[in-house]
């Protein structure tokens, strides 16, 4: 409906063509406890990348690169990590044999190996960890959802029903008596099934591998395809939290996908309603708009104070790793990761950063973090300071004394940040890019410290003197710089009504200084002032 505060138009976009959420699948959970709920600790995080990840991309991984991954998922820290289809391709089979011929996997982590409910593939998946000293997971999937039985596998509930249990049950024939394999069900599209059928069929798989604390199963539930706001998914993964049979003996694990752009929104709100295992890819790599950020997720909780228990204190590192494996960029706005995360463009922005970071230097170092536009310290990620504040036509005085500083030790006072501010939006608004501290330095010392001749001097010290009867009212500017020429140097200072007038002045008086020596020239000068 149009309002006089709101006249948008009806587009010409099909919208009527598709159903909400809760037309497609019903959600009975009405007294709803998660919203109350708080996280503290991180869930085990469970990277898919060497698979999900995998299949998704226009060049799947090769051995080398593949290694490479797994091995820097091991070094920061995951233990528990999806390493391939192993029935899919001899690809995938050959590095799951890999990891077991070559004893790659240390004793602490578990890898999981992915298989359809289908005897042949189950068998083959069972002989790619054949030897293998570590402990392992085989991960038996299947679509549940209402269109993907009708439209996809042509089969009734209780057809389907018999066809995972079957399926169950040739994953206890081939590998029920090895003591270091545990079993993982996923009922892909868990997101759009009916939660009655979705249970009959979880409660079956658990009952069927006598799910028990000493060797739970693991029930993942996907958002396979994101429909829905977040508190749906969170709505219907309570449910079974509270639902489930044998819910001491389970493992409860979500893997949501991003196809609304959500998927982080939606594995928080499923921890808050009882996940305890997150599925997911480093950054988000995955089909269609990808697989829930487990980086992004994992800083999330550092930001929050709680250890996200996987190291991620050299972030560029992961991020070659990562760009490598998967032939594709990063975008420079990722989370955390990106190069522009960072970064402050805004005047506005830069201001703020500057006093926090100023703040922190006066006596707030030891205290939390707390300084604006910056959720987190960049150097717990490995990232320096140097990229933290940029400055182009948006930009303000904040941002160019920053600068200045940083790079040079200069600290202007206000009024002449302001005079300066001014000059570089000069140049910004005639060239439309961005400067750096080098182009900042040359534009303030043409501005201010060169004469007639060309040559340079250098501030060091630049302070502001206001009437005693107003301190609004600016009735001189000392300056005070150090010149150097081919065969002596010295200090010089002058007085002027405006920060420009001020430097050249003392520029001037250079030449009257030249002769005397650095500490007495610049005694005498300051004090004479």
């Amino acid at each position: 409906m149009t309002t006089p505060w709101n006249r948008q138009q009806t587009s010409t976009m099909p919208s009527h063509k598709y159903r909400d959420v809760h037309r497609r699948v019903d959600v009975p959970l009405v007294d709803r406890t998660w919203p109350s709920n708080t996280i503290e600790s991180a869930p085990l995080w469970v990277p898919v990348d060497l698979r999900d990840g995998n299949q998704a991309l226009p060049e799947p991984m090769d051995p080398t690169r593949k290694r490479a991954f797994f091995e820097m998922m091991i070094e920061i820290g995951y233990k528990e990590i999806e390493v391939g289809y192993p029935s899919a391709s001899s690809t995938d089979f050959d590095f799951v044999r890999l990891l077991a011929e070559q004893d790659l996997v240390p004793d602490d982590v578990t890898v999981v190996v992915f298989t359809a409910a289908r005897r042949d593939l189950i068998e083959r998946t069972v002989a790619s960890i054949d030897g293998i000293g570590c402990d392992v997971v085989i991960h038996l999937y299947t679509a549940t959802a209402p269109v993907w039985r009708d439209v996809v596998l042509g089969r009734g509930r209780a057809e389907l029903l018999e066809l995972i249990a079957s399926g169950g049950r040739d994953v206890l024939e081939f590998a029920g008596d090895l003591p270091n394999v545990r079993f993982e069900f996923s009922p892909e599209v868990f997101n759009l099934t009916e939660p009655d059928y979705v249970l009959e069929v979880c409660d079956t798989m658990t009952a069927l591998w006598d799910a028990c604390p000493d060797r739970p199963v693991i029930l993942n539930l996907p958002a396979t395809v994101e429909v829905a706001t977040p508190n749906v998914y969170a709505d219907q993964i309570e449910l079974m939290h509270r639902s489930l049979a044998r819910r001491d003996s389970v493992i409860l694990s979500v893997h949501p996908h991003n196809d609304r752009g959500t998927g982080v929104a939606c594995a928080e709100l499923a921890v808050l309603a009882g996940a305890q295992r997150v599925e997911g890819c480093i950054f988000g790599n995955g089909e269609r708009t990808g697989n829930v950020d487990i980086a992004t997720l994992a800083l999330n909780l550092h930001a929050q104070g709680v250890d996200p228990m996987i190291d991620f204190s050299d972030i560029d590192r992961i991020r070659r790793v990562v760009e490598h494996a998967n032939g594709i960029d990063l975008h420079p706005r990722h989370p955390y990761v990106g190069d522009l995360v960072h970064t402050a463009f805004s005047g506005t922005h830069q201001d703020a950063i500057r006093k926090g970071f100023a703040a922190r230097r006066d006596g707030r170092r030891g205290q939390p973090w707390e300084v604006p536009y910056l959720p987190i310290d960049p150097a717990d990620i490995g990232r320096t300071y140097d990229a933290v504040i940029r400055v182009n036509s948006q930009s303000g005085k904040g941002g160019i004394g920053y600068l200045l500083e940083t790079g040079y030790g200069v600290r202007l006072p206000r009024r002449m940040e302001i005079d300066f501010a001014r000059v570089v939006q000069a140049h910004t608004d005639a060239h439309g890019s961005e400067v750096d501290a080098e182009t900042l330095w040359r534009l303030f010392t043409e501005s201010y410290l060169r004469d007639t001749d060309g040559s340079e001097c250098g501030v060091e010290i630049v302070e502001t003197h206001h009437s005693p009867s107003s301190v609004s009212k600016i009735t001189g500017v000392l300056a005070i710089v150090a010149w150097e020429s081919p065969d002596s140097r010295g200090w010089a200072c002058g007085v002027g009504d405006s920060p420009r007038s001020a430097a050249v002045a003392a520029r001037r008086s250079a030449g009257v200084l030249a002769a005397e020596s650095q500490a007495s020239s610049a005694s005498r000068s300051y004090a004479s002032l």
